[in-house]
Parts: structure tokens; sequence; C-alpha cells
């Protein structure tokens, strides 16, 4: 069976959640040209290099999005949990949970910059 489409993801959901959608891609895509990659249980947000972000649930009311750094960046008031990718002491998974428009304030934009410019 084929992976899904970005539609496939949309199919269904609430406008809500469409328009966080949109606007997550959309404050992205004005920190640099993104690629959205649709494959069986998420969305991969790439810069054309690498996967940046995984957009891992489209619910009724939210989007959920995980971040990849090298580091954990504990003092932050936007991620909802940070975990060590299990055997991998490079890979510190970043869960944001996107209920409202403007939860993509001026510090998720910067760990969305980071993400977009991490090697």
């Amino acid at each position: 069976m084929p992976d899904k489409t970005i539609a496939d993801f949309l199919s269904g959901k609430t406008q809500h959640t469409i328009d966080l959608f949109n606007h997550f891609t959309d404050a992205y895509n004005s920190i640099g040209l993104i690629e959205l990659h649709a494959a069986k249980t998420m969305i991969g947000v790439s810069n054309g290099h690498k996967r940046i972000a995984w957009i891992t649930q489209l619910g009724k009311n939210f989007i959920h999005i995980i971040f990849p750094f090298k580091e954990p960046h504990y003092d932050n008031l936007c991620f909802i949990k940070i975990a060590q990718v299990p055997g991998n002491n490079q890979q510190f998974n970043h869960h944001f949970r996107m209920l409202h428009i403007s939860d993509i304030n001026e510090e998720v934009m910067d760990y969305m910059k980071l993400a977009f410019e991490q090697q």
C-alpha cells in the first residue's frame, strides 16, 4: 500500500485543524522553503536536506509536532515533552501541541528557525 498524501491526512479534519496546519506550514515557509513528505503515520517536514520536524497528529482541535534537536532545550514554555530517542544520544525529540494560531509565537518561531538551520 502506498504512503498517504497530505490530502489524506487533512481529509475529514475540522476547519480549525486545517487552519492550524496551514498556519504552521506558512510560518515555516516564512523562515525558509520547506517540503512536506506524507508517510504512513505522519507528515515529515524538511528543509530540502533533512527532516526538521514531524507532524504526528492532526486532532479535532490541535496538531502535534515533534522537533528533533541534538540536545535538550529544557528552558522553554512551549514544549509539552522532551524525550531522548532510545539508543541515540544525539537526538532529543521536542513535542509541541498547537491548539491556537497564536501558539506560533516568538519562542516557537525561534525553535522552528533552530530546527531549520540545524546541521
